[in-house]
């Protein structure tokens, strides 16, 4: 039996240890061997016997590191170094570090330390075999915390395979706690520099040199979106994508489908992936840069299988630490595929600290009032809009040269940009991901950031006036010029319940991890024409007649768009399905009311390959579109291509709260016949749940509104063609524009009608049409007749969801 006063010598010994292994220490021991060590050595502990693989090694404490400071006798110096220190003078600043770093790597280690590290190493090398290869990494004792992000500020050391490099590189670790950044951040974040000390990881690397490595947010970064990981990867070791000096490829997957076993990948996005990190065999260094061949480039890294495999382990990591702190808590991970072995690694994992520390009441939004000339894309960091006058700097020696509100534009930035990146207005570099240093600086500091945009430092100016927008979706623009914006806040507490249901109509995938944050029941439109214009923008009958297709240059553009597939109609399905299932998962469990494709003969037509395959209509409003294309010979095989999308979703992907939507459905005949050939392509109404609605857009949907209900499980109106074709008159002619309103009383009976109808026959109906949410007092007389659901656009949901529930006699 463990007397306490054994258990107490325990603890003082280990405080007073040079070396800790990682399965000696957890969470708790921050303050021996910092947050790095800590939580690997949590890992392996707690994760590594239920199968997450991490790799193993040992600390060099922070008593170590304080051991050699007081022999040194280095704090006093180092104390009288920083008693004028002024961060904000970045001369002043560089000029202190640079001294700082000099004075700690003129001391040697006391003997006694060397010792013990070279026992230690040589442990790990009577296991792995001599001169093991392994990672030196700084793990300061104020890092990791879950709201403060020191990652990044002291250094890293892959390759190190010798007992001499391994003394070399801890020292340069312990100066290192004296970098720039590193004294720039503790000093902007109240950390006293003499209270936080530096351990460091001596780490078995994972030979993801002769494969790939990455980074994994178990939560969406952009939009704090709390049910999906997100994970990049590129080829060689990680620090590029750390650092952003790759694009890498994309994976987000969906985590409450993933847990009861489907394989919900929602989007996978392939980067260009030039460059990878590989051992400097033979040379002088430790790694080196190679370029990435350009067939290698074009594959994705990661099978779907190991995708799938991070993301189970994301959710294991995030569920033990929100277990640990009793509070959810989202994580940053980093893992390694080795080479000679084929297995997956954990290499780091720390609490992710931008979106977990944001309030959740208070919803901001910005929108763009006017446009200009785009100048440059990339991928967008946050949803925030920036503005201001270009400066671009190639080289970090040269950043006390940035002006405060300036937008940096650069290649790519390290922690060593930090002491100017918060006053930049805006970040533009060429290269990144959503994981790399750039975007994780910018998040946290509430800037804009465009990311991987190629050749952006050639394309603008210094001193040219610009501004930057993440507002529009996944993809970033740089404008010419200052653009007019506003900025939006809505305070989401204390909002009523309705009875009468709030959906919101959503068009474009890339928003819909942002719009989820909005307080609704769920989605009342979600057109499938968005996706197929934006995301496929290939008539569909031109992927499946591919080998026929008559027009040479068309023929060239579609076999490039779709490389990646050989079977040239999969990638419509592919894209589609995707486009859905970003959609589904952001409401999920909620009901998303999908529209199969509305489409008129003239907009197919303008579809990459359109035009072979599209009758010419004298008025395509009223021709060939919705049900009557659906069960034709000569479009049924394209129609099949959505129901495989939606089967995709739903079987695959676990997304079984997608509910199909007929449009233009003329009689309910044609209904039946569109549900047959749905049957035809796994989608029979009644199984495994499907529900399928259908748009009370025609006369004819009101008039005989008992038969249809017979068809279809629900309607939803859509009062822009009910308008139309109540009052006679087509919506694109300018010459009766003025005749069309959806509050005319023609109008108003014919809804009247329908959800009376509805009601009596058991049937669930709403509107998804214009009408709500530009009249609220149309949304004051739907409530009135009992409408069931209401769908909106998102700018006008919480002013109408207010008004439904003031008609209500519902208070906030």
């Amino acid at each position: 039996m463990v007397t306490s006063t054994q258990a107490q010598s325990a603890a003082v010994s280990q405080e007073q240890s040079f070396i800790l292994w990682f399965e000696e220490v957890g969470i708790a021991d921050i303050g021996l061997v910092g947050g790095k060590n800590a939580s690997l050595g949590e890992m392996i502990r707690q994760l590594k016997p239920q199968g997450v693989n991490v790799p193993n090694g040992f600390a060099i404490t922070a008593y170590a590191y304080r051991y050699f400071i007081k022999q040194a006798g280095l704090e006093e110096k180092l104390r009288k170094l920083f008693a004028d220190l002024d961060v904000n003078d970045v001369e002043n600043l560089q000029q202190r570090g640079k001294t700082a770093r000099r004075l700690i790597l003129s001391m040697y280690f006391p003997q006694e330390l060397e010792a013990a590290i070279g026992k230690a190493y040589q442990q790990l090398c009577d296991r792995y075999g001599e001169g093991t290869d392994v990672a030196v990494r700084s793990s300061a004792t104020a890092e990791d915390l879950p709201d403060a992000s020191f990652a990044g500020q002291q250094e890293t050391y892959l390759n190190v395979n010798s007992y001499k490099g391994v003394l070399e590189f801890t020292h340069k670790c312990f100066a290192s706690l004296f970098t720039d950044r590193a004294i720039s951040y503790r000093q902007h974040n109240g950390f006293d520099h003499f209270d936080v000390a530096l351990s460091v990881g001596i780490q078995k690397m994972v030979r993801s040199d002769l494969a790939c490595a990455g980074v994994m947010f178990s939560i969406d970064p952009e939009s704090g979106f709390k049910n999906a990981a997100l994970i990049t990867a590129a080829y060689g070791l990680g620090e590029n994508v750390v650092q952003g000096a790759v694009n890498p490829d994309e994976y987000l997957v969906f985590k409450p489908t993933l847990k009861t076993g489907f394989r919900p990948i929602l989007e996978k996005r392939l980067g260009t992936k030039e460059v990878e990190m590989v051992y400097d065999e033979g040379g002088s260094k430790l790694t080196r840069n190679v370029r990435v061949a350009p067939s290698e480039q074009k594959k994705f890294c990661l099978t779907d299988d190991e995708v799938l495999q991070l993301a189970h382990w994301a959710v294991q990591i995030e569920n033990h630490y929100s277990a640990v702190r009793n509070l959810y808590t989202p994580m940053d991970i980093e893992w390694a595929k080795d080479g000679i072995t084929g297995e997956l690694f954990i290499v780091q994992a720390r609490p992710e600290t931008v979106q977990s520390q944001k309030s959740g009441n208070i919803l901001k939004s910005y929108h763009l009032k006017d446009h200009s000339e785009v100048l440059a894309t990339g991928r967008s960091v946050g949803a925030a809009i920036g503005q201001g006058k270009v400066h671009v700097i190639m080289d970090a020696a040269r950043i006390h040269l940035f002006q405060p509100g300036d937008v940096l534009v650069t290649t790519k930035t390290d922690p060593d940009w930090e002491p100017i990146m918060k006053k930049a207005s805006a970040i533009v570099t060429n290269q990144g991901g959503r994981t790399c240093h750039a975007a994780i600086i910018a998040r946290e500091m509430g800037i804009p950031a465009i990311v991987g945009c190629g050749n952006v430092t050639d394309v603008l100016r210094t001193g040219q006036e610009v501004t930057v927008s993440c507002a529009e979706g996944d993809e970033g623009r740089v404008y010419q010029g200052l653009l007019p914006f506003d900025v939006q806040e809505t305070t989401l507490t204390d909002l009523p319940r309705t009875r009468t249901q709030i959906l919101m109509n959503v068009g474009n995938p890339e928003q819909a991890f942002s719009l989820a944050a909005l307080p609704c029941d769920g989605v009342g439109l979600a057109r499938l024409e968005f996706i197929i214009a934006n995301n496929i923008a290939i008539h569909p009958l031109a992927l499946l007649h591919y080998d026929q297709l008559e027009d040479e240059s068309v023929k060239a553009q579609i076999a490039e768009k779709t490389k990646l597939y050989q079977d040239k109609a999969s990638f419509f399905v592919d894209k589609l399905a995707r486009g859905i299932g970003m959609i589904a998962a952001a409401f999920y469990p909620k009901p998303v009311i999908v529209r199969m494709s509305d489409f008129k003969s003239n907009e197919y037509a303008n579809l990459l390959g359109g035009k072979q395959f599209e009758p010419q209509e004298e008025n395509p409003m009223l021709g060939w579109r919705g049900a009557s294309r659906y069960y034709d010979a000569k479009y049924r095989d394209a129609f099949a291509l959505e129901c495989q999308a939606i089967k995709r979703v739903r079987d695959t992907k676990g997304l079984t709260n997608i509910i199909p939507m007929i449009p233009f459905c003329r009689t309910p005949d044609e209904g039946r016949q569109v549900l047959a050939e749905m049957a035809k392509n796994g989608l029979e109404k009644g199984v495994k749940g499907l529900e399928v609605y259908v748009m009370c857009e025609l006369p004819s949907n009101v008039i005989e509104a008992d038969e249809f209900s017979q068809v279809f499980d629900g309607f939803s109106i859509g009062s822009n063609d009910l308008t139309q074709l109540t009052l006679g008159l087509d919506r694109d002619s300018a010459l009766v524009a003025h005749i069309f309103d959806e509050r005319s009383q023609s109008v108003k009976r014919m809804v009247k009608m329908a959800i009376e109808t509805a009601k009596q026959n058991g049937r669930k109906i709403g509107i998804c049409g214009q009408a709500p949410s530009d009249y609220p007092e149309f949304a004051k007389f739907l409530v009135e007749q009992g409408i069931d659901s209401i769908s909106l656009n998102p700018d006008s949901l919480l002013k109408t969801l207010l008004m439904v529930a003031q008609v209500e006699g519902i208070k906030g």
